[in-house]
């Protein structure tokens, strides 16, 4: 089997990033390390999630799961740093890809103007082989394109009368978790211990996992120990950069 080729350091000296994914926990799974990298060096990092996981917790309403998800993300991103966390408001489940969908994601580009868009991967399967999620697939491929729309002031023209101007500002769009990753995200230690914090925040949603589940410590070392040794270094977020235009 011919070698995997060696992923290249992300020069991530970024000032604004935008994390766009469809569920709340979506982020925590080895991106929030990062994440807290960038806030400790500056970085202004938002998280715009399409949905509120309400139909994510098998024992609990939607309803009563949804405010519940939604205030465990908030909790999440407050561990590493991040204070702006908006919600799209969707449906979990029955996101679907298209036009609507876009135009959500391109307004959150717009309202925040980010350098760097994170997005979701969109292949059927994960790296490990596991069936990625409906929602996972909608949202990461929307993203893609949604980074155009956002520059283009004759789509989603009602964006305009929100005031809501173009935003072509977009000089790295980067696919978290992708099976075939191109460059790499060196965090340390602390930004792994982080990263375990702010799953551990999603209390009720670990709570209602199978017990065969790996507890979120287990998770993010292994996923990021994996990314390390792709990169060669301890640990690492790994990424497919989509767009750079540095």
């Amino acid at each position: 089997m011919a070698d995997r080729p060696a992923l290249e350091r992300l020069d991530d000296r970024f000032g604004s990033v935008l994390c766009v994914v469809a569920h709340p926990d979506d982020i925590e799974y080895g991106t929030s390390a990062a994440v807290h990298r960038w806030v400790g060096e500056g970085a202004s990092v938002a998280y715009f999630l399409l949905t509120r996981g309400e139909a994510g917790i098998d024992t609990m309403a939607p309803e009563e799961a949804g405010p519940v998800r939604e205030a465990e993300q908030r909790e999440a991103a407050r561990r590493v740093g991040v204070e702006v966390v908006e919600f799209g408001g969707l449906v979990d489940g029955a996101i679907e890809e298209g036009v609507p969908l876009r135009r959500e994601i391109a307004a959150a580009i717009r309202r925040h103007r980010p350098e760097v868009v994170v997005a979701q991967p969109w292949d059927l399967r994960f790296a490990g082989g596991f069936v990625n999620q409906a929602d996972h697939r909608a949202v990461g491929l929307a993203t893609v394109d949604a980074v155009a729309d956002a520059g283009n002031r004759w789509l989603h023209r009602e964006l305009l009368d929100e005031g809501l101007e173009p935003w072509g500002g977009v000089g790295v769009l980067a696919v978290a978790g992708a099976p075939e990753p191109t460059h790499h995200v060196e965090v340390s230690r602390e930004d792994v211990e982080a990263a375990v914090r702010s799953l551990e925040a999603h209390g009720a949603y670990n709570a209602a996992l199978p017990d065969d589940f790996p507890a979120p410590r287990a998770l993010v070392e292994s996923i990021l120990g994996d990314g390390g040794r792709r990169a060669g270094v301890d640990f690492a977020l790994t990424l497919d950069l989509v767009i750079d235009r540095r």
